[in-house]
């Protein structure tokens, strides 16, 4: 007779996918569940909780095999009646293109590609590159265990499977570059909509197991220039995800990650880890991939997402990359880049350091330096900031003398008029009052995961 022990799990439905699986551990000996569960491929998403999400959506299946196993151990497993919906439904993939395979084949060739993805996922096979043969998307990698074997990948999502081995990196490499010459890129392909669900489902949980926090209090309209940060990396992601003539590049540190064009000429680099006032973001043009710079701006950590995605939309555009290098920054440019602040009322000044323009409520400001414009390569003839000064800023941009006035007016544009959104804090005074007529930024938002069809 098998020894009881003192722990429970419940499983129930995830909160917000439509496959997943959440499991809620209790008892003295809840750590026992939880480490036979996180050796089936489950995630803990927070304490005394854990998820299930996979790319083949047979969570309910494996739910349902742990479920046995974990109760044979002594361990007491509720299943809630939602979830056991789930399990004895019977569906099918529409248009699964191995419609000889039978169910428990087509679940089998799923859990290989599941075994597949994670193995990618946790860093045990490592892609050099990958293509899209004109089909689907194909891939070749080395395993760092199982001796090194090099692999060829072919399909997506639950369809991935191993095509062909070879015995080194450089034979793996070779042969595919042989057959995706054209379309081959460096590491591994962006995620699909369904490894993103399920990246995303591993974070959520249901917070009504678990001991409430205080509620948050909802986030505030503000001028753009005063939104929050939000996540840089994410919206790096998305940008990414959104725009494939832009390629990822990783370096050989987890520092940094570079953006680069197809055509070779504007490079994207994203610095992570860096302090708010620190540059987190590097922006540079070239005339041709081997040329040196045409102009480069920089950006700080505490830049607001919104003021960056304005950025970004304008580089996947394409317009304006050019700029006519050996001319001085002349009336003209400077005029272009700067109406919108003008035709908004932003106080219009000369310093000592060049001319100034300042928000109607004195918090943001953009200033040009016509004695550094002599320069092509200095980095800050143009400041673009928040906070008392340019220079005690919260954030802030700069740019050389030849970056293109059009990128310049886009976001001169956007901090005259945009808005954005800022969680409150305790005690901060509210000086701020917007136009009614001023229009909210857009929001970044995740595709929805993939649905099963019955």
């Amino acid at each position: 007779m098998t020894a009881s022990i003192d722990a429970h799990v419940r499983l129930d439905t995830h909160p917000t996918h439509p496959s997943a699986v959440q499991a809620h551990l209790t008892g003295t000996q809840a750590h026992v569940a939880s480490t036979a569960l996180e050796a089936a491929g489950w995630s803990a998403a927070a304490t005394g909780v854990l998820v299930l999400a996979r790319i083949d959506h047979e969570e309910p299946y494996w739910a349902a095999d742990a479920a046995q196993h974990l109760t044979a151990e002594g361990i007491t497993v509720e299943i809630t009646p939602r979830l056991q919906e789930a399990i004895d439904e019977e569906w099918t993939w529409p248009n699964y293109p191995m419609p000889w395979c039978t169910r428990n084949e087509i679940r089998e060739v799923s859990d290989q590609a599941q075994k597949i993805h994670d193995d990618i996922r946790n860093g045990h096979l490592l892609i050099h590159a990958h293509a899209h043969d004109g089909h689907t998307t194909v891939a070749v990698g080395t395993y760092l265990h199982q001796g090194g074997k090099s692999v060829y990948l072919h399909g997506e999502d639950h369809l991935r499977q191993i095509a062909d081995a070879f015995d080194s990196p450089a034979e793996a490499l070779v042969a595919f570059e042989n057959a995706h010459a054209a379309e081959m890129r460096p590491g591994p392909a962006p995620l699909t909509d369904t490894e993103r669900a399920a990246t995303a489902a591993r974070s959520v949980f249901d917070v009504t197991t678990a001991k409430l926090e205080p509620s948050h209090p909802e986030p505030e309209a503000v001028p753009i220039y005063l939104a929050d940060a939000g996540d840089h990396d994410a919206l790096l992601g998305t940008f990414l995800d959104t725009h494939g003539e832009f390629e990822k590049w990783r370096t050989w540190s987890d520092e940094t990650t570079h953006a680069i064009h197809e055509s070779q000429t504007l490079r994207i680099e994203r610095v992570h880890e860096t302090q708010a006032r620190e540059t987190a973001w590097i922006v540079a043009a070239y005339e041709t991939p081997v040329s040196d710079r045409m102009w480069h701006l920089t950006a700080t950590s505490a830049t607001p997402a919104p003021v960056l995605q304005n950025l970004l939309n304008h580089l996947a555009d394409g317009d304006g990359w050019d700029t006519v290098i050996g001319v001085p920054v002349g009336e003209r440019t400077v005029t272009t880049a700067t109406q919108p602040l003008t035709e908004a009322g932003w106080k219009h000044t000369l310093t000592g350091h060049g001319i100034r323009w300042t928000s109607p409520d004195r918090q943001a400001g953009v200033r040009f330096d016509p004695l550094t414009a002599q320069a092509p390569q200095n980095p800050a003839t143009w400041t673009i900031w928040a906070g008392p000064d340019p220079d005690r800023p919260k954030w802030a941009i700069t740019a050389s003398p030849h970056t293109p006035s059009s990128l310049l007016a886009d976001l001169s544009e956007s901090l005259a008029h945009e808005t954005g959104t800022r969680q409150p804090q305790p005690g901060r005074e509210h000086r701020t009052r917007l136009a009614a007529s001023a229009p909210a930024a857009p929001a970044v938002t995740a595709g929805r995961p993939a649905s099963r069809s019955r």
